[in-house]
């Protein structure tokens, strides 16, 4: 018999504070990477899936991103100071 499945796992890149497209409130916004592993006798191999995405803290929107634009607001996240974050997530 063997055992096999899939298990998902979330990790948080960064918090931005970034203009909502939906509710159109400035805020915390959490860039998210969520990888979908394939596992073999409940031992994770390796990675079927990744997806980006950012969540709005005020509204609980999430917007799906791409992994150059994931890229670039961890990027934005890193090297600017916090006041200067005020950007719409895929510009």
């Amino acid at each position: 018999m063997i055992i096999f499945g899939t298990k998902g796992y979330l990790y948080q890149l960064a918090v931005l504070t970034l203009v909502c497209g939906h509710c159109g409130n400035p805020s915390a916004h959490t860039l998210r990477k969520r990888v979908t592993k394939f596992t073999l006798f409940f031992v994770p191999l390796f990675p079927i899936s990744t997806k980006f995405a950012t969540q709005c803290t005020f509204c609980g929107a999430e917007q799906r991103l791409t992994a150059p634009q994931a890229e670039q607001l961890q990027f934005q996240a890193a090297s600017a100071p916090p006041s200067a974050q005020r950007v719409r997530p895929g510009e």
